[in-house]
């Protein structure tokens, strides 16, 4: 892959993030028709301020971590930095981002090292999905390895389906940094998921929704909805129907930026975090020029209002970390290591004063408590379909199976799509 294209990709994939981050900020937890009442159809930021929340303040504490070790990640290294950047610190203005985080948090500050710290009652959130596109940049074209370190970081945090959204969200970023065609991207996506995992059926189902026929747009979006978000529950964030929702909407879209965001945002639902992996997966397809500059230019520096330790890192700084150098002298200077080790630790170099952008509330009315039992050794699982080397075979892609006769479990009661 032509490194300049490379790191068009990688720019596009983050702040494609990012954006998809701030645009679905006010429709989080929304129903479509809230939406409508409230905006009409959103078509850009409906804020006068917009910014990131916890899904892109993440995605740069995740990203600086992968810039620093590599493919040596291991699991000891990310939890030495949830804890040194994270829970040891006082806590400001940080209010605990989603409820994996909070979890996390109350585990390792009670004591507990993953992968118990990763039992807690909201272990298969989509926590991990949001933050999971860096290593799709890190690994591009090679989504098995994608998969497994995404792995490696979340198994401080996240079990089962939440370890699975990851790793189906870091392949397909992967797929899509080398051109892959849209099938390929999904293929990819799947083949790093066992297949009968709720996430595998949840992906499926949407892509199937997204690919029939529909007479507009709002009866496509309502048959994706449909296809996976659960009636009645009360928590929006979990991974399998944020990660299917995501897809669906790539889909829907075929792969253009703008159309893949919206969709996700006028879905509603965990709306920040399914609009920031569209805009990742759109936007490693695209490139940085497929996001609209005056989209573009709203992204800054985050604020730090979910962590203190990321303000003043943007979504590009992190891109240039985790992209080669250039040979003709264009990129940035040394191995993604070597840039990070001569950059601003967060640890030490952020302000962690107050912030007016709020980051995304605790709504959990108990009490987030360890389960008992011990958790399965997820960031060493192999993928359970082997994974070809995508950066050579972007040029024809897998074809995807029909999603509408290969799920394995009954289709989940449906919301009211008023």
């Amino acid at each position: 892959m032509n490194t300049a294209v490379g790191n068009d990709r990688a720019r596009g994939a983050l702040l494609g993030l990012a954006v998809g981050d701030a645009l679905g900020a006010p429709a989080e937890n929304l129903r479509p028709s809230e939406i409508r009442r409230r905006w009409g159809r959103i078509e850009g930021f409906v804020s006068d301020d917009p910014a990131g929340t916890d899904d892109t303040e993440y995605a740069i504490f995740s990203g600086l971590l992968l810039a620093r070790h590599g493919s040596a990640l291991d699991v000891s290294h990310v939890e030495r930095a949830w804890h040194h950047w994270i829970a040891d610190l006082d806590e400001g203005p940080f209010r605990g981002a989603g409820f994996s985080e909070r979890g996390t948090l109350e585990n390792l500050r009670r004591g507990l090292a993953a992968p118990i710290s990763a039992q807690h009652r909201h272990a298969w959130s989509d926590g991990l999905a949001m933050r999971a596109a860096p290593f799709g940049v890190f690994a591009a074209g090679r989504p098995a390895e994608a998969a497994r370190l995404v792995a490696v970081d979340g198994r401080v945090s996240h079990e089962g389906e939440g370890i699975y959204g990851g790793q189906a969200v870091a392949a397909g970023v992967a797929a899509a940094m080398v051109g892959a065609g849209l099938a390929s991207v999904i293929a990819a996506a799947l083949s790093v998921v066992p297949m009968d995992s709720w996430t595998a059926r949840s992906l499926r189902r949407a892509v199937a929704a997204a690919q029939r026929p529909h007479p507009d747009r709002l009866t496509m979006e309502r048959a994706v909805r449909s296809a996976v978000v659960i009636a009645g529950y009360p928590w929006t964030d979990l991974a399998p129907e944020a990660v299917g929702l995501a897809f669906g909407a790539f889909t829907a879209a075929r792969g253009d930026f703008r159309t893949a965001v919206l969709t996700a945002v006028n879905m509603g639902r965990d709306a920040d975090t399914t609009a920031a992996v569209a805009g990742a997966l759109a936007g490693a397809l695209n490139g940085e020029s497929a996001i609209p500059p005056d989209w573009a230019g709203a992204i800054g520096p985050v604020r730090g209002s979910c962590l203190p330790s990321m303000r003043g890192y943007h979504v590009l700084d992190i891109a240039e970390l985790l992209t080669p150098e250039d040979p003709a002298g264009a990129g940035p200077a040394g191995t993604p290591q070597e840039r990070v080790a001569h950059g601003r630790d967060p640890s030490t170099g952020a302000d962690p004063a107050s912030v007016a952008a709020p980051c995304e509330p605790v709504r959990d009315p108990a009490p987030v408590a360890a389960s008992p039992g011990s958790a399965r050794d997820l960031a060493t699982a192999a993928p359970s379909v082997p994974v070809r080397d995508l950066a050579t075979a972007a040029a024809s892609p897998a074809p995807v199976r029909d999603p509408a006769t290969a799920a394995a479990s009954p289709a989940p009661v449906r919301e009211d799509r008023r």
